[in-house]
């Protein structure tokens, strides 16, 4: 389990994280989400004991993570793929992290199998694609086969092979009862594997909770409506303060409906004898939900002007 209390990191004037709390259980994928620049990866590096914070505190195992002489058996973390020796083959690079942890030289070649990379072993990691990095960086965070796994945008450079494998390989750790802290900006990734997000935006807590409880703080939100009678149904609709389109390209008559509830457009339907074979309320995907919800912790935006 991860519990970070107030935690906070400045950097001089600026303050990269700001008195965050939050916990990731274990047996679930949690997401880390929050716009470029929120505080992601310094986090994480906070809670590996890489950086020092300014004030708060982070444990893994009601720990600091530094306290842990042998760290690969209680943390596998893949950070930057990038940060290996290019001049080492993956199986040397593995087999100077598994003496330095204890851990027994067979696990070398069991991780290596497990992501993909037994036939690379003998090459030299320099010569890898962006890809095979990303599964050399995942190969070392199970080296140890520890309880807690933190893993900072491991589907780059993946291919869809190897982001389906991925999401399959985080789910199956989850249920094996593992912790698995999983940072993204892949709304669609984290909709097919979190169980649970923590939301930051310039370094502050926004939202922590599940993956469905989030998208549903939205105010965006349709409302699919089946009739006979779409016409005079979008017509009544749109007197009443709706914006109605039409849903499709089956030619099958149906709206989407926004700016009305669902019981709203029922009940004028019925005052107007307009017949109804689909009421649906569709809320808004998470990729929709977080731009929404995180749209005033946004350091960086594109277009704005000066």
């Amino acid at each position: 389990m991860i519990e970070v209390n107030e935690l906070t990191k400045r950097y001089g004037g600026r303050t990269a994280v700001d008195r965050l709390s939050f916990s990731v259980r274990p047996g679930q994928v949690t997401g880390f989400l929050g716009p470029n620049g929120a505080g992601k990866t310094t986090t994480l590096r906070l809670i590996l004991g890489l950086d020092a914070p300014t004030g708060g505190t982070a444990t893994v195992g009601g720990v600091p993570f530094r306290t842990h002489t042998r760290g690969l058996r209680h943390v596998g973390a893949l950070i930057d793929a990038g940060q290996v020796h290019g001049g080492r083959t993956a199986s040397a690079h593995l087999s100077a992290l598994a003496h330095s942890n204890g851990i027994s030289p067979c696990r070398v070649d069991e991780v290596l199998y497990e992501v993909g990379l037994a036939d690379a072993a003998s090459r030299r990691i320099g010569g890898f694609s962006l890809g095979m990095k990303q599964r050399l960086g995942i190969a070392t965070a199970l080296l140890g086969d520890p309880p807690v796994l933190m893993f900072d945008e491991p589907v780059n450079g993946m291919d869809p092979e190897g982001v389906l494998w991925m999401r399959r390989l985080f789910r199956r750790l989850a249920t094996e009862g593992r912790t698995v802290f999983l940072s993204s900006h892949l709304m669609s990734e984290m909709e097919n594997t979190a169980d649970q997000l923590v939301v930051i935006g310039q370094g502050r807590l926004i939202a922590a909770e599940s993956v469905e409880s989030f998208a549903a703080r939205s105010t965006r939100f349709s409302v699919v409506v089946g009739t006979p009678q779409a016409a005079e149904l979008a017509a009544v609709l749109t007197t009443a303060g709706a914006a109605v389109e039409p849903e499709g390209s089956s030619g099958a008559e149906k709206l989407a409906v926004t700016g009305l509830a669902a019981d709203r457009i029922g009940a004028l339907a019925f005052e107007s004898r307009i017949q109804i074979n689909e009421l649906t309320t569709r809320t808004a995907s998470l990729e929709e939900a977080f731009m929404e919800l995180t749209t005033g912790s946004v350091e960086y935006q594109a277009g704005q002007p000066r």
